[in-house]
């Protein structure tokens, strides 16, 4: 592999839409949900497409993404291949006129396993699952972590006691232990 190349796998994604039940369908009907990320095979072709739909829901399949290994986020990696359940993490959106369907559904735009992924794309309020992955994918992640992660030394933390004083504006601020203005002189 050159330098320049990034390790990658093929993965399909199954999206889920499900009845909602309980005091939330007075609101929604429906909701989707991640169902499931496999490692991609040909048999599942390449283009977007409906394996089930029914009165109680419908599975989509969108074959064929690529997740690709970063170096620069090799501490991602690290975070998930050490978890007690390392995972797949999929961020989603619900799209329309896709020419594959002509009602609204959900559409994987990503996959990662990087828990820096995943933290990036909450913090921009987009909609993100996860579902376990594989122990070959754990371990491929936890060697690509290994390779590459280099920890940070940690950074001895200064007392607190020695810190400035700001306002909160961050301005400076001074405390000084002699009297108040007007205090203690006798007058009002």
């Amino acid at each position: 592999m050159s330098e320049n190349q990034r390790p990658d796998i093929q993965v399909a994604v199954t999206m889920r839409k499900e009845r909602v039940t309980g005091a939330a369908a007075r609101w929604v009907d429906w909701r989707w949900k991640l169902h499931d990320v496999a490692l991609h095979s040909e048999a599942f072709g390449h283009a977007p497409r409906c394996l089930h739909s029914g009165e109680e829901g419908a599975h989509w399949l969108f074959p064929a993404m690529t997740v690709q290994l970063y170096r620069d986020d090799a501490e991602g990696y690290y975070l998930n291949a050490t978890t007690e359940q390392p995972c797949w993490f999929v961020m989603w959106r619900m799209e329309e006129e896709l020419g594959f369907s002509d009602e609204l559904i959900a559409v994987p735009q990503v996959v990662s396993l990087s828990y820096n992924d995943a933290g990036r794309w909450l913090d921009s309020q987009e909609t993100v699952e996860q579902v376990p992955c594989p122990i070959d994918v754990a371990q491929w992640i936890a060697q690509f972590a290994e390779d590459h992660f280099v920890a940070e030394p940690k950074k001895r933390k200064r007392p607190e006691s020695f810190k400035r004083l700001e306002d909160r504006f961050g301005n400076p601020v001074s405390i000084s232990a002699g009297p108040k203005f007007g205090a203690g002189d006798g007058s009002r």
